[in-house]
Parts: structure tokens; sequence; C-alpha cells
């Protein structure tokens, strides 16, 4: 299993809650590889690399504090493994243009980015080099959110057509095309047309009729019909597995003002905040704008503290201040004093793991370069098959 993040400097809560607590729990139920997307972090910040490589050094911490364990998984950075870059050359030989350019996010973040320059092949092929990361470790299993579905889409897409060009029984093509002239001349022509729309131009209606027609075909054998599925999408010996989506639960981490946690809201607790910074934080919250006065009722759904109570607070706790607030039996100062002791509680190992990192930056180094090493040994692994496999190992 694989999964990363692109190196944006010191973590909070929401990405503690959105995604370590899931890799955390992962790393001891799959062989788990955890890399830093500097590479990808390039996409969009090419023009401002300056302190990626700080921001690389304070996300591993941060992944160590949160507890991902190096002797439970591979943590390693994406650039210091160029196999990667590699296998994305390799693939972006095979892989059509309309393929990129149909990722949902492609267009959605040329638009939330307009300031940025994003008409580079960079851009464009990120999601490759995100199939290729995926690829190198034949990941069975890809954890994402329900946004990210379509990245492993293209990552099965790519990884069918590549064993279908290359991992081929011999006489395969042969074999379909000896199929193709049993369905009749009108029917091949269509069926030649419909794989040539999806193969060169990604068209998923093109898939769709294809397999439709092949349906219909009275002429062929069922060995052929299987034959002419696996012409068209991929077929033959599996080189490069398909992955498949692992869907993370949405993290249900608010930040500050009650809008989903994020650094360009501002509105965040750090995964390493200090207990003073995260009271104050707390304490200054905004609360239910109808509550002005200490004897006025709440409403707990209108109070951005509500929603750390349901992540942080025990079922008595809740209940406590549902009854309080509503009664105005309490003040909005009491109901976020047990939360602040909840998140304070709760940080304590983060604190702990992560003063020994900082205080041993050897130690990080370290892991990274053992965890580099042992990526790499894998990508190489995969690297020989995939030359051999388009002819390229040369002896």
């Amino acid at each position: 299993m694989l999964s990363g993040m692109r190196p944006t400097g010191r973590l909070h809560l929401g990405h503690y809650h959105g995604v370590l607590k899931n890799w955390v729990k992962l790393q001891h139920e799959f062989e788990c590889f955890f890399f830093v997307a500097d590479w990808h972090a390039l996409t969009t910040q090419y023009d401002d690399p300056q302190g990626i490589q700080d921001n690389v050094w304070e996300m591993v911490i941060d992944w160590l504090a949160a507890g991902v364990n190096p002797g439970s998984a591979t943590i390693f950075i994406q650039s210091r493994v160029p196999e990667h870059a590699e296998l994305h050359l390799l693939l972006s030989m095979i892989t059509p243009l309309g393929w990129l350019e149909r990722v949902p996010t492609y267009k959605d973040q040329q638009e939330k980015l307009r300031e940025k320059d994003l008409a580079t092949y960079g851009f464009l092929g990120y999601p490759l080099l995100q199939s290729a990361d995926i690829l190198m470790y034949r990941s069975g299993r890809v954890p994402v959110g329900a946004d990210q579905v379509s990245h492993v889409e293209i990552t099965r897409e790519v990884a069918r057509r590549f064993n279908h060009l290359y991992g081929r029984d011999p006489g395969f093509e042969e074999q379909a095309e000896a199929a193709i002239k049993k369905m009749g001349k009108k029917n091949g022509k269509l069926y030649r047309n419909l794989k040539k729309r999806y193969q060169e131009e990604g068209d998923m209606e093109a898939l769709d009729r294809a397999r439709a027609l092949l349906k219909e075909q009275q002429n062929i054998s069922m060995g052929d019909s299987e034959r002419l599925y696996g012409y068209i999408e991929g077929g033959g010996k599996v080189i490069l597995p398909e992955p498949q989506p692992l869907l993370t639960p949405d993290s249900k981490m608010p930040g500050l003002d009650g809008q989903k946690m994020s650094k360009s809201y501002g509105n965040t607790i750090g995964l390493r905040e200090e207990p003073d910074a995260v009271e104050q934080k707390i304490r200054v919250m905004q609360t239910d704008p109808q509550r002005v006065r200490r004897t006025d009722p709440g409403e707990p759904e209108k109070c951005p503290v509500w929603g750390l109570h349901q992540v942080y607070s025990d079922d008595a706790t809740k209940e406590w201040v549902q009854t309080g607030c509503r009664g105005a039996g309490i003040g909005c100062l009491d109901c976020k004093k047990p939360l602040i002791d909840a998140v304070i509680e709760d940080q304590k190992p983060f604190l702990r793991r992560a003063q020994e990192y900082e205080n041993n930056p050897d130690l990080v180094r370290s892991i990274i370069d053992e965890g580099c090493e042992q990526a790499r040994d894998a990508a190489r692994e995969t690297l020989v098959e995939v030359r051999e496999a388009m002819g390229l190992q040369y002896r």
C-alpha cells in the first residue's frame, strides 16, 4: 500500500484526523510505503521552491510524532528514488493525452490557482507521476478520499494499457485480428473505430459501446469475445497490477471557525502546538452569535466549539454541553474548558515523540536514508520487469 503528502511544512490536527491516524492503523495491516511528494510540490510551486527542503523535515517529524513507525512502514522522499522519474517517462510513452486532460482535478486546480501559470507538462502530467508512484510498488490498495478516486482510476487504465501492450502472449494480436474478421465488415469496422477512440483519446463511451457490441456478436466464440475485450482494454501477463482505491473516512476535524481545518483559512491547531497556544486559540474561539449574554440560551449546532467537542469529548461531556448550553446553565468558557483539557492531553504523546526527533535531526535523516534504500530496492525490481517488457534491458 502506498500513500504520500506534499511537503507543506508542519501539519495540523486536520491532517492527523484526516490522514495520519489512518496511516498509523494501516501500517499494521499492510506493507506500507509512505512518501514525501516533493516532485509533486514542484508541479504548482516550480517558481517558488524555497522552503521545500525545510518543509520536508518538519513534515516527516510530524509523521513520526503521530505514530508512523519506521519499523512498520517504509518512509522515503520521492526525489531520492529516481526510478519514479524513469517509470513516469516510460508510462508517458503510452498514455493518451486525452486521459490526462479529462482528470477532473486538472481543470479544477487550474481554476483555483488562476494566479499561477499552470500551462506546463509537469502540471498536466502530475496524475501520471502519481500513477508511476503507485505502480512502482505494485500497490494493491491506495488510501484516498472520494475526490481522489479518479487518480486511482487513471492508474488502473495506464496499468491495463501497459499490460495490454507488453504483457500479451505470443500470437495474441493475430488471434484478435482473426476474431474481428469473424464479426463481419460493418461490425469489425465499428469495433476498430471504437478501439481507436478509447486507446488514443481515452473515450470511455467508446469503451462501453465496444463492450456492448461484443455482447451482441453471434459469430464469435466465447474465447474470441474475451480476447477482443482484452484487445481494447488490456490483457495478457500482468506486469503492473491494477490498484484498488481504499476509501478513507472523510475528516470530521473542523477548524477554529467551524470551517474545515485548513492553513489557507488560518483556523488550525498544529499537531505540535504548545499547550499554552492551544488553550489561547480555543479560549478565543467564536461561539453561537445569538448567545450575547451569559444568561442567554444557546444552540450547540450553531457554535464552532461544538464541532471540536464531537471529535474530542466523550458522550457524557457532550450531553453536559448540550444541556448546559441550551439551558444557559454553563457559560462559553465553561464549555471550552474540558475541550482544552482533552486536546492538550491528546497531543502529549505527539509532543513527547517530536521532542526526541527535534533534538536529534541525524536520527530523522537516518530513518529517511534507510527508507529511501528500501524503496529503491523495491523500485529496481519493478523497473527490471518493465524494461524487459519494453525491450530495454540490455545485457
